[in-house]
């Protein structure tokens, strides 16, 4: 058995930091003596989580973060390291979503989602890569979700995004075998964060629509943060590869398994109730 992982005293860049999960996580790991790199583009949210984690006595520093951005993804290393002397952590926390089917949703919004789910996944990790290596003994944390364990109808762009998370994640984790550099891939289930509430809305969707969907997902969007960001944390502390988190994840991870094809039968007669 792999001897745990001792956080206190490192040091972890958390993008998506003003809230969620990311805020969890931050929490967890301030707890932990963790010190902490937060970013995101919402500065007062940002604060709000700085507040929660100085009673934890860390090190702490915010940056105004766009991910998608690839100008301020590549010069952000140099910004966390005139505040912090290491980075031993790497979360992907970032994320955002499109309500709709594949023909409702326009392209610009498909790839903006990409941006943001995916392609500042890859560019983070590219950005500091090599500071994890230099830790010795470090670890990146990639945030997938339930739905890049199955894919529903009216989530084309945000299961296409999850999944190829899933997939470089665990290429990503078979490249650095042997180099210092884990790699962990998270699917949460139904979190209850702000997600689905700020999810972009395709044009011609009426509001009667729009409604139903923030319904569902409210529904099925239940799990408290706290619990979702104290799960990951503990994978992150026993170096695991890959974290189901939540009953309902684990629950639609196996059913997929087992039906892989016609999974979605089962899962529709469930959402359905």
């Amino acid at each position: 058995m792999a001897e745990r992982v001792l956080l206190r005293g490192r040091t972890a860049v958390i993008t998506g930091a003003a809230g969620g999960i990311g805020r969890a996580i931050a929490v967890s790991l301030a707890r932990r003596g963790c010190n902490l790199a937060l970013a995101d583009v919402d500065d007062a949210g940002m604060a709000g989580t700085e507040d929660l984690v100085r009673a934890h006595s860390v090190r702490v520093s915010r940056h105004h973060l766009d991910v998608a951005d690839r100008v301020e993804v590549a010069g952000f290393p140099s910004l966390v390291a005139a505040e912090h002397p290491s980075v031993d952590l790497l979360v992907n926390n970032a994320g955002v979503a499109v309500g709709g089917t594949f023909e409702q949703v326009a392209e610009e919004d498909f790839e903006w989602l990409f941006e943001i789910n995916f392609f500042a996944v890859v560019r983070m990790t590219r950005a500091f890569l090599p500071a994890l290596r230099a830790s010795g003994d470090s670890r990146v944390v990639n945030l997938s979700s339930v739905f890049g364990l199955i894919a529903p109808p009216e989530q084309v762009a945000y299961s296409a995004s999850k999944f190829a998370v899933r997939g470089f994640s665990e290429a990503l984790r078979h490249e650095l075998e042997g180099s210092g550099v884990g790699v962990t891939v998270v699917h949460p289930g139904g979190v209850a964060t702000s997600i689905s509430e700020n999810a972009r809305v395709p044009a011609g969707v009426s509001a009667e629509e729009v409604e139903r969907r923030r319904k569902l997902f409210k529904k099925l969007l239940r799990l408290p943060p706290e619990f979702a960001g104290e799960t990951i944390v503990r994978a992150i502390e026993r170096r695991k590869a890959r974290v189901l988190v939540g009953s309902d994840a684990k629950l639609m991870s196996l059913i997929a398994r087992v039906l892989p094809v016609s999974y979605w039968k089962i899962l529709a007669l469930r959402v359905s109730k």
